[in-house]
C-alpha cells in the first residue's frame, strides 16, 4: 500500500497537529459486509480510487493500515457496523465492531448498526451495543435498510439515540446500489426528523449529492446537525460545475464549525484525502476544523 505523507503545520509544515477520520474499514475479515450483491455497482463507480488504495493487493493488511495511520497522524478512526439483514441479508456485526475497537487501542470508535425494520429488537440491540459493547453512536443506512430517512420504523431508534446521548451517522444524498432508490437519501426528510428530535445529534454522509443545496439548508437550520465529507474526492468541492462547490462557500463561513472529514477507505487514499483538503482554497484554521475539531466536537472526545 502506497504511504502519501501529509507535512504538517508547524514552521514549515502544513496541517492540524492530529485527525479524526470519520469513516474507514481496516481490512480484516470480520468488518467486512457479508453479503455485498446489492452493492456490486459500487465497484463500477469506485473503481478508480479503489485501485488507488490498494484494496485488491496484497499489501491491503491491518499492519499496514495502521502505519499509514501512524503516518497521517490520525488520532482517531471511526469504525461503523451495520445491519441491512431484512433487506439484503447482510451485516457488520456490533460484536465484532467492539473486539476490534478494544484489541487495537484508544484509536478506534466504533459505531453500532440495527436495522429499524426488526422494530424493537434493534432498539433493544442498540442499547446492548452502546451499554454492554461500549459502542459510541450508532450509523444508519437508509437506502439498504430500504426505509426513508423519517420513516416511522425509524423513530423508535432515533428515541432511543436520545435517551443514551449518541450520535448518530445518516447516509444522505445519491446511492449507487442498483437496488435501492435513491429518494431514501433526500435530505429535507432527516429536516423533518430533526424538527421532531431536536436533541438528536446527526452527521449526514456522505454530504448530499445531489441534492448538496438542500443539506446545506438543512444544516443552516438544524444546529445539530453535521456534514460528513465521506465518499467523496475532495477535490471536487473546488471543480467548477461538480455539484460540490457550495460545500467549500458554506463551509468556510456559516457552517464551518460542521464539516467532518472521512476518508471512507479502503473506497479512497486515506493520504490522498487529507492531501486534497489542504489543498483547498481556505486558510489552515479551517482545515484543521474539518480534520480534526469539528469531528471532536460531534464524537464529544
Amino acid at each position: 500500500m502506497a504511504v502519501l505523507t501529509v507535512s504538517m503545520m508547524c514552521g514549515d509544515k502544513k496541517g492540524p497537529d492530529m485527525i479524526i477520520d470519520y469513516g474507514a474499514t481496516p481490512p480484516v475479515p470480520q468488518l467486512k459486509l457479508t453479503s455485498q450483491e446489492h452493492l456490486e455497482n459500487y465497484r463500477r463507480v469506485y473503481a478508480s480510487s479503489e485501485k488507488a488504495s490498494g484494496r485488491h493487493t496484497p499489501e491491503a493488511n491491518l499492519e499496514n493500515y495502521l502505519k499509514e495511520c501512524d503516518t497521517q497522524d490520525i488520532e482517531h478512526v471511526v469504525i461503523k457496523a451495520r445491519d441491512v439483514e431484512t433487506t439484503f441479508g447482510g451485516r457488520v456485526r456490533n460484536e465484532d465492531v467492539a473486539e476490534f475497537c478494544n484489541s487495537n487501542g484508544d484509536r478506534f470508535i466504533g459505531f453500532a448498526g440495527v436495522d429499524p425494520n426488526k422494530g424493537m429488537v434493534a432498539v433493544r440491540e442498540l442499547e446492548y451495543a452502546v451499554r454492554e459493547l461500549g459502542l459510541q453512536g450508532l450509523n444508519l443506512q437508509c437506502f439498504e435498510n430500504q426505509l426513508a430517512i423519517d420513516d416511522r420504523k425509524m423513530y423508535p431508534v432515533y428515541a432511543k439515540c436520545v435517551e443514551l446521548d449518541i450520535p448518530v451517522n445518516i447516509h444522505v444524498g445519491v446511492n449507487f446500489s442498483l437496488k435501492s432508490s435513491p429518494e431514501f437519501g433526500r435530505p429535507e426528510m432527516l429536516d423533518r426528523v430533526m424538527c421532531d428530535f431536536p436533541e438528536l445529534r446527526v452527521c449526514a454522509s456522505p454530504p448530499g449529492w445531489p441534492w448538496v443545496l438542500e443539506l446545506l439548508s438543512v444544516a443552516w437550520r438544524q444546529p445539530n446537525l453535521w456534514i460528513g465529507l465521506v465518499a467523496v474526492r475532495p477535490r471536487l468541492l473546488g471543480v467548477a460545475e461538480s455539484g460540490y462547490g457550495p460545500l467549500l462557500q458554506y463551509g468556510k463561513t456559516v457552517l464551518k464549525d460542521r464539516m467532518i472529514f472521512g476518508s471512507a477507505y479502503p473506497m479512497q487514499p486515506v493520504g490522498r484525502c487529507i492531501e486534497e483538503i489542504l489543498a483547498l482554497p481556505m486558510n489552515p484554521e479551517i482545515a484543521d476544523l474539518w480534520l480534526y475539531k469539528n469531528a471532536k466536537a460531534f464524537l464529544r472526545l
